[in-house]
């Protein structure tokens, strides 16, 4: 070697994630070294080039330690106001998730707490939020609007999530969803709205450069499909690729519709047929699993893993962090539930917080330990990669390393 590398870790088992169902890339006896905020080595200790002492400038050893890739969190609405602890009082009471919206909660009260909060008040309860899902060893996220609806109060959120990266010195991916649900000054007007999503919104939010991605929420109490095709075409037209909120609640078509624009990802899924699933796996859209919002609002409407697996989707999991439907602050509880509750098999949710994750976010770097990837990495308090998924809470993520740097749990 020409030059040192910046870190190297020893005696660790590395699951290293590539491959495919090969046992999670499990490396044992191994070592991971990263230089300038890239992986440049993964491997078994046996193969370093030279004794650990003479190669890097600082040595560490994880004593036999899991090491994963950083976790990555494909799926939140983590930037809001306020929160809607008493819908759960009102759910558990009987009421319904349409019942709830009809009435003028879900979203919609959401809306008026992050509207009225000033963008630090904003920054500070988002913060909070978004620390719980580091310290559970998640190195990327994804964050959404959606709690605006209106120009001034979604690009505040957007900004606020960008905000978050920086001052956590993690990556922050930001979504534009304008087109999430009615806002009250366009109640019985909601092709005015989606004018105003697809006119004014939209370009704008673009134009700053504040989203690398636009959702929707396609369903029947939201928008319908050719009012999401809509928005899809408007950001098509404005370069930024896609997401969507599908066939959650009812079959709208909306795994097809997201395949249709070529969408990194459709996400939730529960009704999803055949044709839109088998429409998924020809674009190369991710099927991103959502068990804490199927958990909160108790479904019993399974997601058809079967044909996504028949069909070659990936599978992605994500904690779909939110204050009605998903108050979840753990992407490892998520990955639990996804396996309880799914049937996912350990290896699938840890993929699917990982590699699949980050095709979810049209992230090629990262998600996988191997030369050349971002040195995004969390040493755990666990031996077997299973354990993430096995326990429920706790604190395990004992080092977390994001770009080579480690970060405070």
């Amino acid at each position: 070697m020409n030059e040192s590398w910046d870190g190297l870790l020893i005696d660790c088992r590395l699951a290293t994630m590539a491959g495919n169902g090969t046992a999670f890339g499990l490396v044992d006896d191994a070592a991971l070294a990263w230089k300038d905020g890239r992986i440049a080595f993964a491997a078994p200790a046996s193969a370093l080039p030279g004794a650990p002492d003479t190669i890097a400038r600082e040595t560490h050893s994880a004593h036999g330690a899991l090491v994963t890739p950083g976790l990555i969190d494909c799926h939140t609405h983590l930037v809001f106001a306020g929160d809607r602890a008493a819908e759960f009082d009102l759910r558990l009471n009987g009421a319904g998730y349409a019942d709830i919206a009809k009435a003028g909660g879900g979203i919609v009260s959401t809306v008026a707490q992050t509207r009225a909060a000033s963008e630090e008040e904003l920054l500070a309860q988002s913060l909070a939020r978004a620390r719980a899902l580091r310290a559970d060893g998640v190195t990327t996220v994804e964050i959404k609007s959606g709690y605006g609806l209106d120009l001034d109060g979604e690009t505040k959120m957007l900004r606020v999530a960008r905000r978050i990266g920086e001052v956590l010195g993690i990556t922050v991916r930001t979504t534009f969803l304008g087109a999430h649900a009615m806002p009250p000054e366009f109640a019985g007007r909601q092709s005015d709205y989606v004018d105003e999503v697809c006119i004014r919104m939209l370009p704008k939010v673009a134009r700053a450069g504040l989203a690398d991605a636009v959702d929707a929420f396609c369903e029947n109490i939201a928008f319908t499909p050719s009012e999401t095709r809509r928005v899809f075409e408007t950001a098509r037209a404005h370069g930024l690729p896609v997401k969507l909120h599908a066939d959650q609640l009812s079959d709208q078509g909306g795994a097809a519709l997201a395949a249709e624009f070529g969408a990194l990802s459709a996400d939730h899924l529960e009704y999803a047929n055949e044709a839109g699933i088998a429409a998924m796996a020809a674009a190369g859209s991710v099927a991103v699993m959502l068990p804490g919002a199927f958990y909160t609002l108790r479904e019993s409407t399974l997601p058809p893993l079967d044909l996504f697996r028949r069909h070659g989707v990936a599978l992605a999991v994500a904690s779909d962090l939110n204050p009605g439907t998903s108050p979840l602050l753990s992407l490892r509880h998520a990955m639990n539930l996804a396996c309880t509750l799914f049937r996912m098999t350990p290896e699938e949710a840890l993929r699917g917080a990982t590699v699949h994750a980050a095709r979810a976010l049209g992230l090629a770097d990262r998600g996988i330990l191997a030369p050349g990837m971002r040195a995004d990495f969390v040493v755990w308090d666990a031996v077997h990669p299973a354990e993430l998924c096995y326990w429920i809470g706790g604190a395990l993520a004992k080092r977390i390393f994001v770009g080579g740097e480690r970060k405070r749990t």
